[in-house]
């Protein structure tokens, strides 16, 4: 159950606690900076004395002070104070805007990212009765009577029978391994030892909104802000300035000046409790440091994830040609700007054919065939570029054609024609030939939240704080000597290798629908008025979708964080109730025989339900990982396969026909992913304040134009009876 494979290698150590007269750590200096001596012993920095231990939860750092010279300098036994350049823009263009050096009272508390990491919540393992519980709740609404107490009496005997034991060794492997959660290392595994192709099985997109000053949408501009702004956010990271970013299961409470204010006012020991008390989670930030230098590796059986942060080149894509340049220089600077920005136009200059067997499509293979043909391209004299690729800081893909349209955007984005992305790479920055940019990311090292945040930052910084404008002029530096393309040997056995990656890519792509709406009728604004939960009202709108389309009710996924503990991965939310299953037959087969009152009463049901079954999934409440961990365990131990788990019931509620998965920032436009059945529907969609967006994708087994148009007419019906209108059959 140990995830030690992948753990980070760069563990946080603790600060030295100083005494009178001693010598400053790094990290002291920034309390003399701002004159904190303790009033009571004279003992500076105060933060380490017995009067003022650190107190601030949430402290954001002061701004414009050059954090990583302060610290040589206060690691130098000759240290003065700090000196009289150190607060100057060199740390604007080093650093993320709103980073920078943590303050005084949180220097103990946020010095490192990695500190506030080691001391995050373990995830709890659910009572086995409350998982059993929860997931015959899941299979009533699926299940018709005799089947649910075929499962009901199956799920009994588990749970008072071997489910009842395996959860006992469970718990007590989890409390021998109480440096991680009882899921990182199943869930790892699962992932790593799929053997199914990344794309379109695994990866999904994210796409950010255009850069609100349109002539910054340039691509040669927009790729060096965007990749500066990068860098910035993993200079701000491994310095250990990034804030954990804090989960409100009660926002009206804690996330306000008032409450931050208050609690730098609480005894270390007692704020992280006083942070819970108001059901306020800062999110574990263990799977950040798997953003950058990052790539899957195939391997034979199981893959791995390879990390190697001492590497400072970016990889380029374009065309198919592989480029490689340094963004980060021998003292551990961002290269400037304008150099980066000249290496990027030369790239964009080059005139050299794409590669007649485009090796990115390997990438896209089974993970058996492609660590077969791997290692014949090591044997083959491409271990050097292979390492370069591997080890690359991230990988930027320079399209050379503008989209077309949002149907355009999600193919470009979620798959490409094959030959531009490094489908193996912790992520792939696409920026198309319009700007148009998005990220590419492959799953297994990381969540959404991640991906989200780095996104979130990356585009507040590039738009608010760009490196360089339309205006600027690229770097008078010899870019064909800094910039190295780079060549593979190929054999004929790798080429037909890539033949036929490329034959079986084209035709998985070519099977898959994608298309969206947005519903601009009403939003998250009117359904706050209305007190109901916008998330349930889109997930019971797919419910009544996907029951005028084919007259049942099916399987649904979604997904939700537990990144609020230590080494959370995500819960399942099973949007199907009882209660949706109720509202949809209500609305769809029988809405004369119901007043207003009554239908307003079961979207109030379903949004209550929806809600209580995402706080529980936060919390690590949901069943779904407890029993796939159960399963786990006991096939690792090779023992039969209990009952439960070959009960067809199980097999049918775990065949999502409709994966979901939201997200709202205002960074992103909007994503998508594939579906994760033959049959099913991939939908990714966004509440926003005015609006509702929805990006569904499919093969041929569904049809999503007409799934959508159902979307549309539930979401119509909803909002309708929220108002007070009756709506017609």
């Amino acid at each position: 159950m140990d995830d030690s494979a992948v753990s980070d290698t760069n563990t946080a150590r603790s600060l030295p606690s100083p005494r009178p007269g001693r010598s400053p750590v790094p990290g002291q200096v920034f309390c003399w900076l701002l004159g904190c001596a303790c009033p009571v012993c004279s003992v500076w920095p105060r933060p380490w004395c017995a009067h003022f231990a650190p107190r601030v939860l949430f402290s954001r750092p002061p701004k414009s002070v050059d954090a990583a010279s302060l610290l040589r300098e206060a690691s130098s036994s000759s240290w003065k104070g700090p000196s009289p350049g150190s607060t100057t823009r060199h740390i604007k263009s080093q650093f993320l805007r709103d980073a920078g050096v943590p303050r005084c009272r949180g220097v103990a508390r946020l010095f490192s990212t990695c500190h506030a990491r080691h001391r995050d919540k373990r995830l709890p393992i659910p009572k086995l009765e409350d998982s059993v519980r929860r997931y015959l709740n899941a299979q009533k609404p699926l299940l018709d009577d005799d089947q649910f107490r075929k499962t009901e009496e199956i799920a009994r005997r588990f749970e008072s029978g071997i489910g009842r034991e395996l959860h006992k060794q469970l718990v007590a492997q989890d409390k021998q391994n109480k440096h991680t959660s009882y899921i990182s290392g199943p869930w790892f595994d699962m992932y790593l030892r799929a053997r199914e192709s990344v794309v379109l099985n695994f990866n999904p997109f994210m796409a950010f909104n255009p850069d609100p000053n349109a002539e910054y949408n340039d691509q040669l501009t927009r790729a060096t802000n965007m990749t500066v702004s990068a860098l910035r956010f993993l200079k701000t990271l491994r310095a250990g300035y990034l804030e954990p970013e804090v989960f409100h299961l009660n926002p009206a409470k804690s996330d306000t000046e008032m409450f931050k204010k208050l609690i730098r006012f609480v005894p270390s020991s007692l704020s992280w409790y006083g942070a819970y008390m108001v059901n306020a989670y800062p999110l574990d930030m263990s799977q950040y440091f798997r953003l950058f230098n990052s790539t899957r590796l195939p391997k034979f059986n199981r893959d791995e994830l390879f990390t190697d942060e001492k590497a400072k080149h970016l990889l380029v894509l374009r065309n198919g040609n592989f480029y490689v340049f340094n963004v980060i220089d021998g003292d551990g600077n961002i290269v400037k700007p304008s150099e980066i920005q000249a290496h990027l136009k030369y790239i964009l200059s080059d005139s050299s054919p794409a590669p007649a067997f485009p090796l990115s499509y390997l990438t896209s293979e089974n993970r058996d065939v492609w660590a077969v043909l791997r290692q014949k391209l090591l044997d083959n004299g491409n271990e050097e570029a292979l390492h370069k690729v591997d080890s690359a800081v991230f990988c930027l893909c320079l399209d050379d054609f503008p989209i077309k349209d949002l149907e355009h955007l999600s193919h470009v984005m979620l798959h490409g024609d094959g030959t531009n992305r490094w489908y193996d790479k912790s992520f792939n920055l696409i920026i198309t030939k319009d700007g148009t940019s998005a990220i590419h990311f492959e799953h297994s090292w990381g969540d959404g939240v991640a991906v989200v945040r780095f996104q979130n930052e990356v585009f507040k910084d590039s738009t608010q704080a760009p490196a360089v404008s339309p205006q600027s002029q690229p770097a008078a530096v010899d870019s064909s000597q800094a910039v190295q393309k780079l060549d593979f040997n190929l054999n004929d056995a790798l080429k037909t290798g890539i033949a036929k990656a490329k034959e079986q890519f084209d035709a998985a792509v070519k099977s898959l629908t994608l298309d969206s709406i947005q519903f601009e009728k009403g939003g998250k604004e009117l359904l706050k008025q209305k007190k109901v939960s916008p998330d349930a009202v889109a997930q019971l709108s797919f419910q009544m979708a996907f029951l005028r389309q084919n007259g049942q009710t099916v399987a649904t996924y979604e997904s939700c964080s537990t990144a609020a503990f230590k080494h959370g991965r995500t819960e399942t939310i099973r949007p199907a109730s009882i209660y949706t299953k109720k509202c949809s037959d209500a609305f769809l087969r029988e809405p004369s025989k119901y007043s207003i009152e009554d239908l307003q009463r079961m979207i109030m049901e379903c949004s209550k339900y929806h809600s209580q079954l995402t706080k529980e999934a936060a919390m690590g409440q949901g069943f779904d990982r407890h029993l796939f961990t159960l399963r786990y365990l006991a096939m690792s131990k090779g023992m039969p396969l209990p009952d439960f788990y070959q009960d067809q019931a199980y097999a049918q509620l775990n065949h999502n026909i409709l994966s979901t998965s939201t997200l709202t920032s205002p960074a992103v436009q909007f994503g998508g992913f594939a579906p994760v059945v033959p049959n099913g529907f991939g939908v990714g969609y966004a509440v926003h304040d005015n609006w509702v967006g929805c990006n569904v994708s499919a093969y041929p087994a569904r049809n999503v134009k007409e799934f959508l148009q159902c979307v549309h007419q539930s979401l119509e019906d909803i909002f309708c009876v929220l108002e007070g209108k009756h709506i017609s059959k």
